[in-house]
C-alpha cells in the first residue's frame, strides 16, 4: 500500500499545476489518469504524411502564469502570429468578433435604423435577463443578435440554444459584448487617446506534439517527488481513519488528501455519491484536412457565424508551423449533435465550405478525432447543480477544481492555472 500526503485526479493543466503547488508546500504527490499521458484534453494528431493538428485551438502565451510553475515550457514553444477572422451571415470573412463595418454600415440605412431601434427597444423593455440570449439582446438588440450570426454561434459552441444557456457563463464568456456596446465604453474609446502597451508573445506547442512540450514538467515534477501514475483504472475512493484509500486497477494508495480535477460526475461515481445532477459535457469531433488551391481568406483561425452548417471553428496550422509538399493543413471543430459522426461533419462542412466558396481546389480528410468530454455544456441551471455536486464532494473531503472538477469555463492555460492556484490557496 503506497502512503501519499496528496492524491491528484488528472493530469491536465489544472492537475500539473496543483501538483506543482502542493509539492512546494512540502507534501507527497502522487497524480492519478486514467489517460496514458499527462496534458489532459491537450491532444495532437499527426499523419504519415507530416501533417500535424490539434484537438481545439490551442494559443500559449509567454507571459503565462503556468510558466511560473514550469519555466522549462518556454524554450518548447513555437513563436506564432495568429489571426482571427469569422465567416459571417452574409458568406463574408470579416472581423471577429464582430465587424463595424460589415455587420453594422452593411446594413444599410434602413439596416442601421432597426439596430438601432432594436436596442433602444432592448435596453427599455428588455432589461430582465433570465438567460444567454437576453444578455446579448439586452446589449445588442434582437436585430443585429440574429444578423451578425452571433446567436447562431452561441448555439455551436454551448452545444444548446442560447435561451438554454446559463446567465452567469454568459456574463463570464461573453462580457466583450458590453464592453463593446456600452456607451460610456465607446465614448471613453473615442475620446481617450489610446497608449501603447507591450504585447505578450502568441506560441503554439512545438511540432513534435504535447508530449514533448509537457515532458519538462514531468521530468521536474519527478525530481521533486512525484509520482505519475498513467493509464490507471480508477475503481472507488474509500474513507478511512487515516483518509482515503483510492483503489487502482491492481493497487490501491493512500492519502490524506485528495484534489480532484476531473469530471465532476467522475469523481462522484469514486465516491459513491453520484446523483442525477444533469450536468453534460460536449463531445467534439475534429476533422483534419490537406488543401491546395484557393482558401478564400487569410486568417489563421475562423469562427462560424453563418446561419448554416455544423462546424463552429476551423484553425490553419500549416500558418504556424509551415505547409507540407507544398498543401497547406487545417482542423474543423464540430460539435457532436446536429451530426453525430466524423462522416456525417465531413460532408456538412464541405458542403457549407463550397456554398461560401471556401478552400476551392484540392480538399482532402487526412483524419479525424472524437473526444468526449471536451467541456462542460453550460445550460440553465448547469451552474447550480455543479456547485451543488461540488459541494457533496467536499462533504466527502475531495476538493474538486479546474475546468472540469468545477464545471467552470476555462479559455486558456493562463485562467486554468490562476483557477487552480486561487482554489488551493482558499484551501
Amino acid at each position: 500500500m503506497q502512503q501519499y500526503d496528496v492524491i491528484v485526479l488528472g493530469a491536465g493543466i489544472s492537475g500539473l499545476v496543483a501538483a506543482s503547488i502542493l509539492t512546494s508546500q512540502g507534501n507527497r504527490v502522487a497524480v492519478v489518469d486514467s489517460y496514458d499521458r499527462v496534458g489532459g484534453n491537450h491532444l495532437d494528431w499527426s499523419s504519415p504524411d507530416g501533417y500535424t493538428f490539434d484537438v481545439g485551438s490551442l494559443i500559449f502565451q509567454d507571459d503565462s502564469p503556468l510558466l511560473r510553475h514550469f519555466p522549462e515550457l518556454l524554450s518548447r514553444y513555437i513563436p506564432i502570429k495568429p489571426s482571427w477572422g469569422r465567416l459571417n451571415p452574409q458568406g463574408k470573412i470579416t472581423h471577429y468578433p464582430i465587424s463595424i463595418r460589415d455587420d453594422i454600415i452593411g446594413a444599410g440605412p434602413l439596416g442601421v435604423a432597426r439596430i438601432f431601434a432594436s436596442v433602444l427597444y432592448a435596453r427599455i423593455f428588455c432589461r430582465r435577463m433570465d438567460n444567454a440570449k437576453d444578455f446579448a439582446r439586452f446589449w445588442v438588440g434582437a436585430y443585429l443578435l440574429h444578423r451578425s450570426g452571433l446567436e447562431t454561434y452561441m448555439r455551436r459552441f454551448y452545444g444548446v440554444a442560447a435561451d438554454k444557456i446559463d446567465l452567469e457563463l454568459a456574463r463570464k464568456r461573453m462580457l466583450w459584448i458590453a464592453e463593446y456596446a456600452s456607451l460610456k465604453n465607446l465614448l471613453r474609446r473615442l475620446l481617450t487617446r489610446k497608449k501603447p502597451r507591450a504585447k505578450n508573445r502568441q506560441m503554439a506547442r512545438p511540432r513534435e506534439g504535447f508530449a514533448t512540450l509537457y515532458q519538462p514538467s514531468v521530468d521536474k515534477l519527478e525530481s521533486s517527488g512525484v509520482s505519475f501514475k498513467l493509464s490507471a483504472e480508477m475503481h472507488q475512493i474509500c474513507k478511512t481513519v487515516f483518509g482515503f484509500e483510492l483503489h487502482l486497477g491492481d493497487s490501491s494508495i493512500t492519502t490524506t488528501r485528495i484534489v480532484s480535477t476531473v469530471p465532476i460526475e467522475v469523481a462522484e461515481k469514486l465516491c459513491g455519491t453520484s446523483t442525477s445532477c444533469g450536468l453534460n459535457t460536449i463531445t467534439l469531433i475534429t476533422l483534419y484536412f490537406s488543401f491546395s488551391g484557393d482558401r478564400g481568406f487569410r486568417q489563421s483561425i475562423i469562427y462560424n457565424f453563418s446561419y448554416e452548417g455544423a462546424w463552429k471553428r476551423l484553425t490553419v496550422y500549416s500558418d504556424f508551423y509551415g505547409r507540407v509538399n507544398d498543401r497547406e493543413y487545417f482542423a474543423v471543430e464540430v460539435i457532436a449533435g446536429a451530426v453525430t459522426s466524423p462522416e456525417q461533419a465531413e460532408t456538412d462542412f464541405r458542403l457549407h465550405a463550397r456554398q461560401n466558396h471556401l478552400f476551392l481546389g484540392d480538399l482532402k480528410l487526412e483524419g479525424s478525432q472524437t473526444l468526449t468530454n471536451a467541456y462542460p455544456i453550460y445550460s440553465k441551471g448547469a451552474a447550480a447543480s455543479a456547485a451543488d455536486a461540488i459541494q457533496r464532494l467536499r462533504a466527502f473531503g475531495i476538493e474538486s477544481m479546474g475546468r472540469q472538477g468545477a464545471f467552470n469555463y476555462q479559455p486558456t492555460a493562463r485562467v486554468s492555472t490562476i483557477d487552480v492556484e486561487v482554489a488551493i490557496d482558499g484551501n
